[in-house]
């Protein structure tokens, strides 16, 4: 334990200074660490395994954009659980809470399905041009395309880690576009 300590701090200190090499081989430490860390909590939350892996990846963008506040005078690994027990929580508060009941124990108590109200293809294209640049892209390709994560970074030359940003914050302003469209 104090070995592997004494190694993210030297990697860490190292990546501080510039060494490309030395941050990917802590964040390549990192991730099987913080894998770990998350599905021990995705236990006791019910985490599914797309929630962990979201944890882990948002974690490793809050480490990369955090580093320059580790103090080089204290162990990497608390500092890392903190940031990844924190980006959990904001995980679990974004979810809310659900309680998953089987439909059919409803079935005869459910009202009728109402008329579902869908975007035009036209509306739909209107919409999208509210996003720009990748963030349009990677909205395109992945929620009207299909195609997953790793395929879309493969496609636009971004990390998995960029996609994911992209993504989430394309959707959070075709949602803030979509409810002063429908107003």
């Amino acid at each position: 334990m104090k070995e592997r300590e004494s190694e993210w701090a030297s990697w860490m200190k190292a990546a501080n200074a510039g060494d490309r090499v030395a941050y990917r081989r802590l964040l390549g430490a990192l991730s099987a660490h913080l894998r770990a860390i998350v599905r021990r909590q995705a236990v006791a939350y019910a985490l599914g395994a797309a929630d962990v892996e979201d944890v882990v990846q948002e974690t490793l963008l809050a480490i990369h954009l955090k580093r320059g506040t580790w103090d080089p005078g204290q162990p990497v690994g608390p500092w890392v659980a903190a940031i990844a027990r924190n980006k959990t929580i904001d995980s679990l508060r974004r979810r809310g809470r659900r309680i998953d009941v089987p439909i059919d124990d409803f079935v005869d108590v459910l009202p009728a399905d109402e008329k579902d109200e869908q975007l035009s293809p036209h509306e739909a294209d209107r919409l999208l041009q509210v996003l720009k640049g990748r963030q349009h892209d990677v909205v395109r390709a992945i929620s009207l395309e299909g195609a997953d994560i790793k395929e879309t970074a493969a496609r636009y030359g971004m990390s998995e880690g960029a996609v994911r940003v992209a993504l989430h914050r394309g959707l959070a302003s075709l949602a803030a576009a979509y409810r002063s469209f429908r107003a």
